[in-house]
């Protein structure tokens, strides 16, 4: 259960991977919701824009994993954006590890964006975005990989508030409609058989699971299924 999670009061939310393409719509979606955000990156500079409106910090997470649980006793709610650079994907797992061991200590409920590797094709194959033949390029094979083994985390973590929103196979830069369809394992196909959803509306998806104050120990997805916003 969120702590405070009463609509008549804003939550304080701290948001790791705060600079990246998801995290910064997070961010921007949770603050005109009227939360209070602490934004959390590396390096916070990206962030300069809305410096008058949520608190920054910088903090590396590998580096200072002390600190993590400390952060999330001061916040109701945590919201994990974190995406590692080209060639060090693997260090995603390491970064989920330490969020969720930081989410046990302070007891904090966590909201983690995951990755459609793990997700089934709508085609009804049986086949996951991983291990369908020929589906995946070459390039973004190694985050797909890293991102199913960060999926199989959560199941050593059952006396943590996880839940898990996985994108689907493509996120791009477009406009915000806030109209979307979540599912579960499966991906979700638009009208033209594609799954995808912007960068906008995945970060609404994800400041919406915050109100589902029951969701938890639930890997689900999000998408557009009869139309798209233009990029």
């Amino acid at each position: 259960m969120i702590k405070n999670s009463s609509a008549k009061h804003p939550l304080k939310i701290a948001v790791f991977g705060a600079t990246g393409d998801v995290g910064r719509e997070t961010v921007m979606e949770a603050v005109a919701r009227g939360h209070q955000i602490t934004a959390i990156a590396r390096n916070t500079d990206r962030l300069a824009a809305l410096s008058d409106i949520v608190t920054r910090q910088s903090v590396d997470i590998l580096q200072r994993p002390d600190l993590i649980s400390d952060i999330l006793a001061n916040h109701d709610v945590a919201i994990s954006a974190l995406r590692p650079g080209t060639g060090h994907e693997g260090l995603l797992v390491d970064m989920t590890k330490a969020l969720l061991e930081g989410a046990r200590t302070s007891q904090t409920p966590i909201f983690v964006t995951g990755g459609a590797a793990t997700l089934k094709l709508a085609d009804g194959s049986g086949h996951t975005v991983l291990t369908a033949p020929n589906f995946l390029p070459d390039a973004v094979r190694p985050i797909a990989e890293a991102c199913a083994k960060q999926d199989a985390l959560f199941d050593h973590y059952d006396d943590v508030q996880w839940s898990c929103l996985r994108p689907p196979a493509m996120l791009f830069a477009g406009e915000k409609t806030r109209s979307y369809v979540r599912g579960t394992d499966t991906l979700i196909p638009d009208h033209d058989g594609v799954a995808r959803i912007s960068y906008a509306d995945f970060g609404v998806a994800m400041v919406d699971l915050i109100k589902d104050a029951d969701v938890h120990h639930q890997r689900l997805t999000a998408g557009y299924q009869t139309q798209f916003a233009a990029a």
